[in-house]
């Protein structure tokens, strides 16, 4: 699921909603009316990215870090349902240099949505919209003005949740699927968590952890070999797809600190601080398993797609 980008106009609430990580709107107008701008609260997903404007100038940026939920204002008395809106947690980033993109309509107004805009052409705020989509036209022309500070607070956010913000994010567009049944949906998301029909699948394979030898079950994760996030349907379930691993060689193998080859043998990045190596054994020497060959094409893949390409960014 591809990251979208989103403008949100602060009314007065600007400085809570930004200091609170939040954003929040009625689920209708006064009138009773609906509003798509509000409804657009719905529509976001975490990972997606927010600009913050505010008396005319874009001063932070958000990610949005779970999804929606119903609930009243933020610091207002918890009242009668009828007074519940849209809550939306987003991690906020105060920019170094703001931008006012009334001074930039040169560039900004060629881009800006056909309907909903959050701007006018003037450079004026739109009264009308709270939270509008912002088109990748617009988004790339926003961050070329920001000169970079975009990308630094996306890459930022991205190493600090350890990319659980993606996989929340094809969660929920799993949850949203009409071709999937609802048992099929909730195996699908069990599987991101080493559960349900994929555990079972993965322990039909896999006695033990394949670096400490550990055989009780109710101490090893069932651990996707090519990432959950990238996986097919069909792949997110299949049993040799996986590996019973203890919780330490899990979180090593899940970040590209460790891999496989076919015959067994464990692949130690050389990014991976050799403290690591010695305190959890990784240097002792131990038997040799082979892979089934169904597990090797998985193992191909994290090879060359997660070994080291993820350790070379984080080391442990």
């Amino acid at each position: 699921m591809s990251r979208r980008y989103w403008w949100v106009n602060h009314g007065p609430t600007a400085r809570q909603e930004v200091d609170g990580g939040y954003l929040w709107s009625p689920k209708k107008k006064r009138t009773g009316a609906s509003n798509p701008t509000y409804d657009n609260l719905t529509r976001v997903a975490p990972g997606d990215v927010v600009f913050s404007c505010a008396a005319g100038t874009i001063a932070a940026l958000g990610v949005v870090i779970e999804r929606v939920r119903t609930t009243t204002m933020p610091g207002e008395p918890q009242a009668h349902a009828a007074d519940a809106g849209w809550l939306l947690a987003v991690r906020f980033e105060t920019l170094a240099q703001p931008l006012v993109p009334g001074d930039h309509m040169g560039k900004i107004a060629p881009v800006l949505p056909a309907r909903h805009a959050p701007l006018r052409v003037t450079g004026e705020r739109n009264p009308g919209v709270y939270l509008a989509e912002v088109p990748a036209a617009l988004a790339a022309v926003l961050g070329e003005l920001l000169g970079g500070q975009l990308q630094r607070i996306e890459e930022q956010v991205a190493i600090e949740t350890d990319g659980q913000l993606a996989e929340a994010a094809i969660e929920e567009q799993i949850w949203q699927r009409a071709d999937l049944a609802p048992r099929d949906r909730r195996q699908q998301i069990a599987a991101r968590f080493g559960q349900g029909a994929f555990r079972e699948s993965v322990e039909r394979i896999e006695q033990a952890c394949r670096v400490t030898g550990v055989l009780d079950r109710r101490h090893l994760r069932a651990s996707h070999i090519k990432p959950w996030r990238l996986c097919d349907d069909r792949e997110r379930l299949d049993g040799f797809n996986g590996l019973l691993l203890s919780p330490h060689i899990a979180h090593l193998f899940l970040r590209g600190h460790i891999s496989f080859a076919d015959d067994g043998r464990l692949m130690i990045s050389r990014h991976l601080n050799r403290s690591v190596v010695k305190a959890w054994g990784l240097d002792a020497p131990r038997p040799l398993q082979g892979f089934r060959a169904e597990q090797c094409a998985y193992l191909e893949f994290h090879r060359r797609n997660v070994f080291e390409r993820v350790s070379a960014g984080r080391r442990a």
